[in-house]
């Protein structure tokens, strides 16, 4: 940590990782950065689906500049955006590259959101393409104010195109300046507030965050290009999506695609595809530690299980090890605007420290936290309650044309402030104890508390939106 004094009357307290800073370059695309081990790596398995059917790095380069060009080719330019309305699958990993590959801008949703909600995310992105699956195009609506082409990963139908075919057009991928300030993601999220905004994630962003936990001599989250990542977690969410996707992309790992969990499925494609990296949410882990299915399959392949969205059961831990003595199970933090891992476990390093169960770890390197009375705005030291604050070049460049929302979430001095409530022990790890906001964390997801709905039954509470 390191104190600064501000004043004569204050000092500001700046946390910082215990790992040492690197060396990022973050002024290329993100697609260049995240694929730059692809000469070495082309043959190497990138794509696994549920079915088996595997997609090399070569493969999935291919597969997504071919979609770039169909892209470009039906009018996509530099900054323009496209919707992936898709569940786990080639097809949404296609779509992001080939989006980033134009310079253009991929906004995430939802494929179970009614027609309301995805209308809303269609108008407030200006959204000139939507890349889905035939079932969801009745809930699609064309207005004279956002008119755009709809693209079906299977058979289109009427008035819509073909992902095949788009992908099969003539021409080659142009030439395009992008500036590392420039959006490549566009994910909505709730933020500090029950409302949705458009998060603008840019190049930058995206290659400091990645870099700030895979990179450099011990990384954070020490991944392997061995590793076989499962990505059951849905990719249209910015936790799958960065820490399986990117991250793995980077690393050279195979991500194996998972549409929707089942837990015998689940378990048959770990024993299977011998799964090492889980990434999760306490559901998943509860699941993993108490489920009496797992103990039929040999899960022996697992070696790390992070899990984030909400906090760990106390009691799971125990359970966990019981069952899974060679893995190690930490947590980590992050929200969708912070770009969006905020601190992790150092458990996952290369070289590991000590970590307690209970905390998020300690904040990424090459960035900056501080701990605020919520009312005065004053630093707080170790040990003291505060909200969270984090600066450094991975946080978004703020929410989708709402200045007024940006300027309340990023202060004139460059600090997000993310309504969580915690504090840093002696040992600079980081706990939450409180949300700032009227917000419940439900399976991984921000719901306000008022579409919560307590039900009670002979087995204790339960929760439901």
């Amino acid at each position: 940590m390191d104190a600064q004094k501000t004043n004569l009357n204050q000092t500001t307290y700046i946390f910082k990782s215990k790992l040492a800073d690197i060396p990022i370059n973050n002024t290329i695309p993100l697609h260049t950065y995240s694929f730059q081990k692809l000469p070495q790596i082309s043959h190497h398995p990138c794509l696994i689906t549920s079915s088996g059917k595997t997609y090399t790095y070569g493969d999935t380069h291919r597969a997504s500049r071919n979609f770039a060009v169909g892209l470009f080719n039906l009018g996509i330019r530099k900054g323009d955006v496209i919707m992936i309305l898709l569940p786990n699958s080639p097809e949404f990993v296609f779509s992001f590259w080939a989006a980033s590959m134009l310079g253009a801008v991929s906004t995430i949703a939802n494929p179970s959101y009614n027609s309301a909600e995805i209308t809303k995310q269609l108008k407030a992105t200006k959204s000139k393409i939507v890349v889905t699956r035939a079932m969801h195009v009745h809930k699609l609506k064309q207005e004279e104010e956002n008119t755009f082409i709809v693209i079906t990963v299977d058979n289109p139908p009427e008035n819509c195109m073909s992902f095949s075919v788009v992908s099969r057009t003539e021409g080659t991928l142009p030439e395009v300046d992008i500036n590392p300030d420039d959006a490549v993601t566009l994910p909505f999220s709730s933020g500090t507030t029950g409302s949705p905004k458009g998060v603008v994630l840019t190049h930058r962003s995206l290659i400091t965050n990645m870099a700030q936990l895979v990179v450099g001599e011990n990384p954070n989250l020490h991944m392997k290009e061995d590793d076989v990542v499962l990505c059951v977690l849905p990719l249209f969410h910015i936790y799958a999506l960065y820490c399986v996707m990117l991250c793995s992309t980077r690393v050279g790992c195979r991500v194996l695609l998972m549409e929707k969990y089942e837990m015998r499925a689940l378990l048959e494609l770990v024993e299977k595809q011998r799964v090492s990296v889980v990434m999760a949410v306490p559901l998943l882990v509860a699941a993993f530690s108490k489920n009496p299915e797992v103990e039929e399959y040999d899960l022996s392949s697992i070696r790390m299980v992070m899990s984030g969205g909400a906090p760990l059961a106390k009691d799971i831990n125990g359970a966990f090890r019981s069952r899974f003595p060679q893995a190690i199970l930490r947590q980590a933090l992050g929200m969708t605007e912070s770009g969006p891992v905020i601190a992790m476990s150092l458990g996952f390093a290369k070289y590991p420290m000590a970590t307690k169960l209970e905390s998020c770890g300690s904040v990424v390197r090459n960035a900056k936290m501080k701990i605020i009375d919520p009312l005065t705005g004053s630093s707080l030291p170790y040990n003291t309650s505060g909200e969270i604050c984090i600066r450094g070049q991975q946080i978004m460049k703020g929410y989708l044309n709402d200045e007024k929302a940006s300027a309340e979430a990023i202060d004139e001095e460059g600090w997000l402030h993310t309504g969580d409530i915690g504090y840093v022990d002696n040992n600079d790890e980081i706990f939450i104890v409180d949300r700032l906001k009227e917000l419940i964390k439900f399976k991984g997801f921000q719901v306000e508390s008022s579409t919560i709905v307590q039900r009670t039954s002979k087995g204790g509470s339960r929760y439901e939106v």
